[in-house]
């Protein structure tokens, strides 16, 4: 059983649309079946992937990737 990094904080499980064919070399490679095959995309159930990257380098098109999310900074707040 290969084992399961824990999630990184700030980040999401990105699929590049553009590039994705949907030949689903991915989806067999998750451990938590976070990834299903959508027509001919990929898409990931953010809420269950642990961000453990097996995914990423079997894509042949290299489509998958992790990115830090982009958060708003709060303005007008005094410490």
């Amino acid at each position: 059983m290969p084992s399961i990094m824990a999630r990184q904080i700030d980040t999401v499980f990105v699929v590049d649309e553009d590039r994705c064919f949907g030949c689903a070399a991915c989806v067999g490679l998750c451990p938590v079946d976070a990834l299903s095959l959508e027509g001919l995309l990929v898409f990931v159930d953010e809420s269950s992937c642990t961000h453990c990257e097996h995914c990423i380098p079997a894509c042949p098109v290299h489509a998958l990737s992790l990115s830090v999310e982009k958060t708003n900074p709060v303005h007008g707040v005094l410490a």
